[in-house]
């Protein structure tokens, strides 16, 4: 039998050790409570300010709020742009996991169509995924209804209450006020450049055309914010401040509705435009284009098929004719080619120039032709520009040369832009030598000067052009830069702009009297163009026809409106402004392809605006208390 070793225990050694082993474990429970101390210390005391600040940024939400865009008023207090409360089927996409099945639950829902479906998928390309999009615009009750109880099918959709703009009278001022349309990614661009973004965190339109664009800055005003406390889900649960949006300054334009809606009703049915112009300030008191279009369709979101209708019409609605219609103006220059003859000393009001019927240069077989092709005659300058004798002025072109004759225009605004305070403009073409080597790589010959002398060639105006080159007629020289705003509202009240004026253009009271009274004449005189819609006035007026082709007839050819295709016609204009004495209103009338001339078509709608404005509006507000 084996015997059992006897173990001999170093009690002393088995003590130490376990001290030892005691002493590391207290040393360790000692760090990892010394570096918790040290942590909460430095989270509690060191990083105090910064959690603090992050535990807000979680707790409390700033919420955008849209100021109040700025109302148009006319210049009688009409509103002609106001806001609407309308209800909005909103959405964040970054709330919704998929689209495909509560887009087709909603369609069924709500009767959403195709189209607009389609061009809100459109419109979730680019978007921050943490913004709201409209999906549905201007939500009738039974849907606002039909949504709300059932919006627990749709998380990350909701109905939304807010202002939209709406425009009372429709296409009769979309080309002077525009509209404002969803902001797109060039918007954002835009504002990003001019550092803005942060202005319009929570507004969805923004102004794309008129005075609803050039004025955008002004309607806009200054966002405001909400500061809110979430809970955890991120819902607002209490509002702790709240900064109020400063709402957009008002506007009111020198249009006046009523002219407005007479030139709107006198375009009817004609492609073309009316400009109306106190030549007192340079004030537009109406600019209306045809055909037009409805601008709230923008607003609400136009959609593709509507936008294509209008993008391809062969009648182009889009088109603001009025600055940027770009036409031959025909015999309207007459009286400014007279008044640089005077000036240049080429012709006096007693020179007589000799119509036969057409002008011919020494040497060449080719004839321009008057338009009337037996001839005037002997013709001095008042009969030149009454009866519009169009040799007189092939004449005076030719002796004035193109030189002289692109400077002088140039004065009275032709060539270049207006100025008016719309961004749609076009400069149109106030040729030169220059010009022509520039366009067409060829030299300016002196068969290029004659047909210049009747506003014809290379020569092309827009309406508002006309109407401002008259408006210094009018006023012997003064230029007043056609404007559409009044005033401006502010705190204090209506504050009204003085009028923006460029540098007269200079000439001799009596070249102005001498070709004004020439203008008279074609209104007054039995002989003159436009005297036959002016006949009984109860006015005295001033004014001049024209008659543009719109295509070159050959030389044994004669013009035959009835039998050349409708877009082949000629454009009829007229220039005229009324009271002669004392002028209160500039009318420029552009019609397109039409049979008939200035002096028969144009200048009587001419006519129904002065008649309108110094007449039947000036009596009804002398009724008024």
């Amino acid at each position: 039998m084996a015997r059992q070793k006897v173990q001999i225990r170093d009690h002393g050694f088995e003590a130490s050790l376990f001290w030892r082993r005691a002493l590391f474990c207290l040393l360790v429970v000692l760090l990892c409570f010394g570096g918790l101390v040290a942590n909460l210390y430095h989270l509690q005391v060191v990083e105090y300010q910064n959690y603090q600040v992050r535990s807000n940024d979680n707790r409390i939400k700033l919420v955008p709020v849209a100021p109040n865009r700025g109302i148009i008023y006319d210049r009688n207090g009409v509103v002609l742009a106001e806001n609407r409360p309308v209800f909005s089927l909103e959405v964040v996409p970054e709330q919704v996991k998929s689209w495909d099945q509560p887009l087709a639950d909603l369609k069924a829902l709500l009767g959403i169509d195709d189209d607009t479906l389609a061009d809100f998928r459109e419109s979730l390309k680019g978007v921050r995924r943490f913004k709201k999009v409209p999906l549905l615009e201007e939500m009738s009750e039974q849907q606002v209804a039909l949504f709300s109880v059932n919006q627990y099918r749709f998380p990350g959709f909701s109905v939304e209450a807010r202002l939209k703009r709406y425009y009372p009278y429709g296409d009769a001022l979309t080309h002077v006020l525009g509209y404002v349309s969803r902001i797109n990614d060039k918007d954002l661009q835009d504002l990003a450049e001019k550092d803005q973004l942060s202005n319009y965190a929570a507004t969805h339109e923004i102004g794309k055309l008129g005075v609803e664009r050039y004025y955008e800055d002004t309607l806009h005003g200054q966002v405001g914010y909400m500061e809110v406390e979430v809970n955890n889900r991120g819902r607002a649960v209490r509002t702790l401040r709240f900064e109020p949006p400063v709402p957009g300054k008002d506007l009111t334009l020198n249009i006046d509705l009523n002219l407005q809606l007479k030139a709107q009703q006198l375009l009817e049915g004609r492609r073309g435009a009316i400009v109306a112009i106190d030549p007192n300030d340079g004030g537009v008191l109406a600019m209306a284009s045809a055909p037009s279009y409805d601008p709230n369709l923008f607003v609400k979101g136009i959609s593709s098929k509507e936008y294509n209708k209008l993008l391809h019409s062969p009648d182009r609605p889009l088109i603001n004719r009025a600055t940027q219609g770009r036409y031959p103006p025909a015999s309207t220059v007459k009286p400014f080619l007279a008044l640089v003859g005077l000036e240049e000393d080429k012709i006096t009001p007693a020179t007589k120039v000799w119509d036969p019927g057409y002008f011919q240069l020494p040497g060449l077989e080719h004839k321009w032709r008057d338009w009337k092709r037996w001839g005037h005659g002997w013709v001095d300058l008042k009969r030149a520009i009454a009866e519009s004798c169009d040799t007189y002025f092939y004449t005076l072109a030719v002796d004035l040369g193109i030189d002289k004759i692109h400077d002088w225009m140039s004065l009275f605004g032709f060539g270049q832009f207006s100025g008016i305070d719309i961004h749609e403009e076009s400069s149109g073409v106030m040729p030169s030598p220059r010009w022509k080597e520039r366009r067409f790589r060829q030299p300016w010959y002196t068969g290029d000067t004659i047909p210049i002398g009747i506003g014809q060639s290379y020569w092309t105006v827009t309406p508002v052009q006309l109407a401002t080159a008259t408006t210094i007629m009018a006023n012997a020289g003064t230029y007043h830069t056609p404007r559409i705003l009044r005033a401006t509202g502010s705190k204090s009240g209506t504050l009204a702009l003085p009028p923006e004026d460029k540098p007269a253009v200079v000439a001799s009271p009596l070249h102005w009297q001498e070709v004004e009274n020439a203008m008279h004449r074609v209104v007054a005189h039995p002989t003159g163009s436009g005297h036959k819609a002016f006949e009984g006035a109860l006015y005295s007026a001033a004014g001049k026809t024209g008659t543009a082709q719109v295509v070159n007839i050959a030389q044994d050819e004669r013009y035959d409106a009835h039998k050349v295709a409708e877009r082949h016609r000629d454009n009829a204009m007229y220039i005229g402004y009324a009271p002669f004495e004392a002028p209160k209103i500039v009318v420029t009338v552009a019609l397109e392809n039409i049979i008939g001339g200035g002096g028969s078509i144009a200048a009587p709608l001419a006519r129904q605006m002065m008649d309108y404005y110094l007449i039947d509006e000036g009596a009804a507000n002398e009724r008024q208390p």
